[in-house]
């Protein structure tokens, strides 16, 4: 059958999998069968699923796990996970428990400004444009009051608008570079709305302007869209206890523990190549929490990585030192997310995620996720400088192995007693199962 095919998104979502079954697998009973299991049960929500995208055949699911214990700003909170790695929950839990009992975490909002960007081309100069600009600045924003009224009503809006000369990157490049306030709301529609707006406006004011020569009065808008680095939409966490009460890890002393801590994050710092890994960890908390509560992780992934390089090489996102004989460890996040609007008024595991949270605010949300980031650092940086790294991740991982091996669940109960005090590999769980049949 040919792999090719006109038509595809008008076919009901039957015909489908029957296409794709016929066209794509050497067994295509076998494959529908597969891919028609994993539609949900229920068919209201699996409508709601299936208009999420185009082409819907069914779900593709993640586990969603929780990490209680979580004592952030003085309030208890059980985070919800949503992650595929076997290690990340259990490290979640093992770090809010040990800080639980040690003050707790803290987090900060240190801005909350995204940014909207329009991009044109404009043939006349800097000098001649910037008058205009600011001229009609107050107009341009009051144009957009039919799009802002209900945002304003919230607390947010548009906080200002520049004109950005960029001549020097690239020929006759401009930018009207806006900065908002979208509260609860990501804001992505709500920005772009507000960034088409104003560029029309924007364009017929230059060119109906008698100031400007013909061949100035020309704007060739390229694109208006926001940018999902957010380097003034930050949130701080951070933990803080005296050293002596950081207890023996693994045999380590205290000093000793701080020390080691302390070096590999200053190796994060310079090392590019550790640094990635590094904030990897980090994303491992961050993105669970961001995917469980409905926000786009890739926003976030981008925007965080492009503040990891903000000072032109790529660099640990967390940092620690001793003051004053405390351990101090903080992580400062670019952190762009919503808790209305998108999927939390759509999806139900969103709405049940946010309700586990105590339907935070965005401003709450915000540091609840840097907290699960800086979690998850303090847990792979203290098996990383003790036991390191594999100790425990392949003893969370010993389950994936059985699976992947078909182990029975006679085996499995049996492998899970022997590898409590035998290393875990491939090749050891292959030879246990090998010799207990």
């Amino acid at each position: 059958m040919s792999k090719n095919i006109d038509g595809f998104s008008k076919l009901s979502k039957e015909e489908k999998i029957s296409w794709i079954s016929q066209s794509h697998f050497s067994h295509p009973e076998d494959a529908k069968k597969l891919i028609s299991s994993y539609n949900h049960s229920d068919s209201k929500i699996q409508k709601k699923h299936d208009e999420f995208i185009e082409n819907s055949l069914a779900n593709y699911y993640f586990p969603i796990g929780v990490a209680p214990n979580f004592l952030i700003n003085n309030k208890t909170y059980t985070l919800p996970m949503a992650i595929e790695e076997s290690s990340v929950v259990a490290a979640a839990c093992k770090a809010a428990k040990f800080w639980a009992t040690r003050g707790g975490f803290k987090a900060t909002i240190l801005g909350q400004e995204k940014i909207g960007q329009i991009h044109f081309l404009f043939q006349g100069s800097f000098e001649k444009l910037n008058p205009l600009f600011q001229e009609k600045k107050v107009e341009l924003i009051k144009s957009l009051e039919n799009l802002t009224q209900n945002m304003q009503k919230r607390g947010g809006g548009i906080l200002d608008i520049e004109l950005i000369d960029k001549t020097d990157l690239i020929d006759h490049y401009f930018q009207l570079h806006l900065t908002f306030d979208t509260v609860d709301s990501m804001g992505a529609n709500f920005i772009n709305s507000c960034l088409e707006q104003i560029a029309n406006t924007f364009k017929s004011m230059v060119e109906n302007h008698t100031g400007f020569a013909a061949e100035e009065r020309v704007v060739e808008i390229v694109m208006s869209i926001l940018s999902n680095y957010v380097p003034n939409c930050l949130v701080k966490a951070e933990v803080r206890c005296p050293i002596e009460k950081l207890g023996e890890h693994e045999g380590m002393p205290p000093k000793y523990f701080v020390q080691k801590f302390i070096q590999a994050i200053e190796i994060a710092k310079k090392e590019p190549y550790r640094a990635v890994t590094h904030n990897k960890g980090i994303m491992n908390g961050v993105d669970a929490l961001v995917i469980a509560t409905g926000n786009d992780f890739r926003a976030v992934e981008a925007g965080v990585h492009a503040f990891a390089a903000r000072e032109g090489s790529y660099s640990s996102l967390s940092n620690a030192y001793v003051m004053e004989n405390d351990f101090v460890f903080e992580l400062t996040l670019p952190l762009s997310l919503g808790t209305v609007g998108g999927l939390t008024q759509l999806h139900p595991m969103v709405k049940w995620s946010m309700e586990l949270l105590g339907n935070p605010n965005a401003k709450e949300l915000m540091q609840i996720v840097a907290v699960a980031g800086l979690a998850q650092n303090f847990a792979a940086l203290r098996s990383l400088i003790t036991s390191g790294i594999q100790k425990g991740h392949m003893k969370m991982h010993l389950l994936n192995i059985l699976n992947q091996n078909d182990a029975s669940e006679a085996q499995k109960i049996k492998a899970v007693d022997f590898f409590k005090t035998n290393a875990v590999t491939h090749n050891a769980v292959s030879d246990f199962l090998n010799t207990n049949p």
